[in-house]
């Protein structure tokens, strides 16, 4: 059979006994450096600030629900877990996107050692660590790291169902499918490349007749569930914002390099050249059938074709592919365990220990600078913009509501709002005026509280005016610019405005949505 148990991996392609490894592949030494890297992130994850989504996750994980606007819920629950841990702090919120991506490279491990041998699991736990997306997008709490997670932890069962043949794997499956649904939607995908599996794998086909097959995939229907209960609920609000997006209007390659240079880049360059040998080879191995090939190409391919197909019409943003990195770290690892004849197997020793080495580096400049920034001259170009000179802007606008006697803020973006919720909300409230469907997890603000004047507050390129103001507020006066910095470079100006005396009574009323 295709698969096999580790006692006979020295038959499978790149299958070598562990005791026989090279030092730097075994498991022990490969799982002091995940921790080491865990360890590392931690303390970055600490000290960094947030990210405007991470702020909005913030209020979710303080709030948590079966729903939200943008998301399924997982990454609030994983906040709200942490922040139970370690308060309301940013290693709070992203302890267990951290802590996930451990997980996923002891997953990972055991499939790439199932399916191919002990030379290959090493190698794609290394390659994983050294991509961009997860080197450093894992330190962020996002909805990306436990849909990666359970996407790899299906992947996981899959290969422990074809090593075994036992059918109880498929609760598993449906299990993490499920939970991975719970994280994102794209999840979905997963399910149909499942079923390509069960089609195009001649030792899979037999599990049609299984009831557990049945068993997990009605447990994956059951926890996914109270998530179709919430959108019901709420005008399916989040079905209806995430996939309408997938409709397109209008088709051109304009997007397509940008999705294929991100995915490169992020997978790591020089570990996407492995990969792309290793996915032809895949591919060979899968249509003739066998279970290890076929497992990896069919699971990953209807979610493949969807990004392609989306960038055909729009763009893919650089995170979106991150649930297909094990795989990608799966598929490179096969050629540096098995590297082509040309130029040598040198070379390709050679290329995978710079490719290693060149994403750690990378990840390690990205941590530093996180933390410390190592120039403020790019300004907005940054990545890591969005998390510098909020504490600054914070005092000032507590300092500014006294002076002006308000009671609370309000804005007109959710990042901005997040942002300033994170550093006023112990101080006053936060408030959005417009798209209340965002908040819909949190309680009603105080009515009282709301009839008092506020400080509106927006960024200059959405500043509504006086003018639009005034169609919800009786009075307005713009009292400050702020501008918020790194390093004494500018980033971008907010605009404040004092107002009171909301229409109606009510100024949180959608009805005159700001910009």
């Amino acid at each position: 059979m295709a698969g096999h148990s580790p006692n006979n991996e020295a038959k499978q392609p790149g299958g070598t006994a562990t005791d026989t490894l090279p030092l730097w592949l075994r498991p022990l030494p490969l799982a002091l450096l995940v921790a080491a890297l865990t360890v590392l992130r931690l303390l970055v994850a600490a000290k960094a600030g947030l990210a405007e989504d991470e702020a909005y996750y913030r209020l979710w994980g303080l709030h948590p629900a079966t729903g939200y606007y943008d998301h399924p819920p997982m990454v609030a629950w994983f906040a709200h877990l942490g922040q139970s841990l370690f308060g309301d702090t940013a290693l709070g919120l992203r302890f267990m996107s951290v802590l996930s991506a451990a997980i996923g490279s002891a997953a990972l491990w055991r499939t790439g050692q199932l399916l191919y041998g002990a030379r290959v699991a090493g190698l794609a736990v290394l390659f994983l660590n050294a991509s961009l997306l997860i080197g450093v997008g894992s330190l962020l709490a996002t909805p990306d790291a436990p849909s990666v997670l359970f996407w790899g932890l299906a992947i996981w069962a899959l290969a422990e169902l074809t090593a075994s043949e036992t059918p109880w794997w498929w609760l598993a499956v449906g299990l993490f499918a499920g939970l991975g649904l719970n994280a994102k939607y794209s999840v979905l995908f997963l399910g149909a490349g499942i079923v390509l599996y069960l089609v195009f794998v001649p030792q899979a086909r037999r599990w049609w007749g299984a009831w557990q097959l049945w068993a997990g995939g009605l447990l994956a229907a059951l926890l996914v569930a109270p998530v179709i209960g919430w959108n019901a609920a709420h005008e399916w609000a989040s079905f209806t914002k995430q996939f309408g997006r997938a409709v397109p209007e209008g088709w051109s390659t304009r997007y397509l390099p940008e999705f294929v240079g991100a995915l490169i880049g992020l997978a790591n360059p020089l570990v996407a050249v492995l990969a792309g040998i290793g996915v032809v080879r895949i591919a060979r191995a899968a249509l003739r059938g066998e279970a290890a090939g076929g497992l990896l190409l069919w699971t990953s391919l209807p979610f493949l074709i969807y990004l392609l197909a989306h960038s055909l019409h729009s763009r893919v943003q650089g995170n979106w592919p991150a649930p297909l990195f094990p795989a990608i770290a799966l598929a490179a690892a096969l050629v540096a365990a098995n590297p082509p004849l040309r130029p040598g197997p040198g070379f390709w020793q050679r290329f995978s220990a710079v490719a290693v080495a060149l994403g750690l580096a990378v990840s390690l400049i990205v941590y530093v600078h996180a933390v410390a920034p190592l120039t403020g001259a790019f300004a907005r170009k940054d990545p890591t913009h969005q998390t510098r000179g909020w504490e600054e802007i914070g005092s000032a606008l507590e300092a500014l509501a006294r002076e002006q006697g308000a009671a609370w803020i309000a804005t007109n973006a959710y990042s901005l709002n997040a942002q300033l919720s994170w550093q006023l909300d112990k101080a006053m409230p936060v408030e959005q005026v417009d798209q209340r469907i965002r908040y819909a997890m949190r309680p009603d603000p105080d009515a009282n509280t709301l009839a008092r004047p506020a400080l509106f507050v927006a960024e200059e390129r959405r500043d509504p005016g006086v003018d639009r103001l005034s169609a919800r507020f009786a009075e307005v006066e713009r009292v400050a610019v702020l501008t918020r910095s790194s390093r004494g470079t500018p980033i971008e100006n907010l605009v404040v405005y004092r107002v009171a005396e909301p229409h109606a009574g009510r100024p949180l009323d959608p009805v005159y949505p700001l910009p």
